[in-house]
C-alpha cells in the first residue's frame, strides 16, 4: 500500500446543529477518507438526510438523550465494528439504517460502567490494515479541595464528576491497552482519535498559568495522557507534528472573545501507534476564518497520512 489516507476528528456539538451550520460544506471541501465524530447527540432517525455525504457511518449513539455519542465515517463499510454496549447502528450512503452487533471482546475492569454512554467505538477499516477509534471522554470537574462556590460556573459537587472523570480514565486506560495490542497483534495499526477533554502540555492552553487548577489541565489528568503516550505505544501525531509551538487549539468558548482572540485549548487527538504516526505528512486544525463561521465550539483535528 502506498496511497494517502486523509482522517479528521471532529467534535460537532450535535450533529443537527452542524449539519445546519455547514458540516457538510466542510465534508465536502476537505473530503477526508474517514472521519471520527463526538458528541453527535441526536437518535439514529433523527440525523438529517444527507449529513454524512457519501461516507458510511457507524453510529454509537448511546442510551442518554441528548447527550454523547460517537461515530466513524468511512469511504467503505468496515469489515468489524466494536463498541462497550454490544451494538451500534449503521448508516449506509442513502441513509439506509440497521443496527449491526458490535461484540468488543471482553471488557477492561471498570468499563461496563459507561457501556450505554456513547462514548467509544471502534471499527477495522475495509482497504486498510487499521483499526479507528472515536472516543468521547467525559469533561468532569473539579476535585472537592478546589470547588470555591461564588467562582465556579456549576454548583459545587463535592468533587463527584471530578471522581467520576478520574476512574473513567483509569478503566479505559486499560481498555486502550487492549485495543491497541489487539489490532497489533492483527497485524493492523491503531489510531485513537477524539475529544479527551484534557490539554496536555502548556502548549496546549493560551493561560496555561490561570488553567492550573482548571478541569482539564489538572496536574493528574495531565499525567494520565503521560501514561497512555510514548515512542513504542501511541504518538501524539498533531504535537509530533508541528512541534513545541503554542497550539494549534481545537476548542475555544462560546462566551465572549475567546474565538477572534485565539484563547482556546487543544484537547481533541490523534494518537496513533508509531509505524502510523511516522506516516504523518500533514496535519493541522481547520480552524474557521471567523467567528460567524464556527460550524461547533471544536474545530476539526486533520491529518494526512502517507500509508
Amino acid at each position: 500500500m502506498s496511497s494517502s489516507l486523509r482522517v479528521a476528528s471532529y467534535n460537532v456539538n450535535g450533529i443537527r446543529a452542524a449539519h445546519r451550520r455547514g458540516f457538510g460544506e466542510w465534508l465536502a471541501r476537505r473530503d477526508p477518507d474517514v472521519v471520527a465524530l463526538q458528541e453527535v447527540r441526536a437518535p439514529a432517525a433523527a440525523i438529517p438526510e444527507g449529513a454524512f455525504g457519501g461516507l458510511h457511518c457507524v453510529y454509537e449513539p448511546g442510551q442518554i438523550p441528548g447527550r454523547n455519542g460517537v461515530a466513524v465515517l468511512t469511504r467503505e463499510a468496515p469489515t468489524a465494528v466494536r463498541t462497550w454496549d454490544g451494538t451500534a447502528v449503521v448508516i449506509a450512503p442513502g441513509q439506509e439504517q440497521h443496527v449491526v452487533e458490535a461484540p468488543p471482546g471482553t471488557l477492561a475492569r471498570g468499563i461496563s460502567r459507561y457501556a450505554t454512554e456513547g462514548r467509544y467505538v471502534e471499527v477495522d477499516l475495509a482497504d486498510r490494515p487499521l483499526t479507528v477509534a472515536s472516543l468521547y471522554l467525559p469533561k468532569g470537574g473539579l476535585p472537592a479541595e478546589l470547588q470555591k462556590p461564588g467562582r465556579m460556573r456549576e454548583a459545587p459537587d463535592g468533587g463527584a464528576r471530578y471522581e467520576r472523570k478520574m476512574h473513567f480514565m483509569d478503566a479505559f486506560a486499560r481498555q486502550l491497552a487492549r485495543s491497541r495490542k489487539a489490532a497489533l497483534a492483527a497485524g493492523r495499526d491503531f489510531l485513537l482519535m477524539g475529544d479527551l477533554n484534557v490539554a496536555h502540555l502548556e502548549h496546549d492552553v493560551r493561560n496555561w498559568r490561570r488553567a492550573r487548577q482548571s478541569e482539564g489541565f489538572l496536574p493528574e489528568e495531565r499525567e494520565w495522557i503521560d501514561a497512555i503516550i510514548g515512542p513504542r505505544t501511541l504518538v501524539d501525531v498533531l504535537r509530533s507534528h508541528v512541534g513545541p509551538a503554542d497550539g494549534p487549539y481545537s476548542w475555544w468558548s462560546w462566551m465572549g472573545e475567546a474565538f477572534a482572540k485565539d484563547v482556546g485549548w487543544r484537547i481533541d487527538y490523534h494518537l496513533a501507534t508509531p509505524r502510523l504516526a511516522r506516516t504523518a505528512v500533514a496535519a493541522g486544525v481547520d480552524r474557521e476564518p471567523s467567528a460567524d463561521a464556527r460550524v461547533s465550539d471544536h474545530a476539526p483535528v486533520v491529518v494526512d497520512y502517507a500509508t
